[in-house]
């Protein structure tokens, strides 16, 4: 549009001082992101460390360290079941997504829209459904209507052609012609 270009124009910042603008919020931004991936990995190390107490393995037994692989091994069968049911239970659910788009766009292109049919209908049918039990006299549209009288057309004397012959034959016929022709 040519607003905008006159508008880009007309700027009362200066290239280089836009130009610094853009590194500076580029440098906020990347700041901010990296402070953002920090404090992710701390929330993420929390509840690693609320969820998974630190092992102490030095005190421990080699019949004990066994018993505690085994718990582990359990523990980790346990969470791979739940995993593995949640994939099933997702990929079930998209299956279904997928199944219900389908249906409706073969439900959206069969559905035709039928053609309206011409009702006749009288005029004071027609008042007495859109205005109800208010409609009482009957109102004559045809009453209301303007009346066009139509011009009757000048009708020439319809005369034996021959005598027009005759009469037009000769001077003297032309002469008529001319004086007719001048009127």
């Amino acid at each position: 549009c040519s607003f905008c270009v006159n508008y880009r124009k007309k700027s009362k910042i200066s290239s280089s001082k836009r130009l610094g603008l853009k590194i500076r919020l580029l440098a906020v931004a990347t700041q901010r992101q990296q402070e953002e991936k920090e404090q992710q990995k701390k929330e993420r190390e929390a509840v690693l460390a609320e969820r998974l107490p630190p092992l102490n393995l030095a005190a421990l037994s080699l019949q004990e360290l066994q018993d505690l692989c085994k718990e582990l091994h359990h523990k980790i069968d346990v969470v791979d079941e739940e995993r593995y049911d949640v994939g099933l239970k997702v990929s079930k659910n998209d299956k279904e997504i997928e199944n219900m788009k389908l249906k409706i766009t073969e439900n959206h292109s069969k559905v035709k829209k039928p053609q309206l049919k011409r009702v006749k209908i009288s005029a004071e049918a027609m008042l007495s459904v859109l205005l109800g039990s208010k409609h009482k006299e009957s109102i004559d549209f045809k009453a209301n209507l303007k009346t066009v009288k139509k011009e009757e057309e000048k009708k020439e004397d319809v005369t034996d052609w021959r005598k027009n012959v005759e009469a037009m034959s000769g001077m003297e016929g032309r002469k008529k012609l001319f004086d007719a022709s001048a009127n």
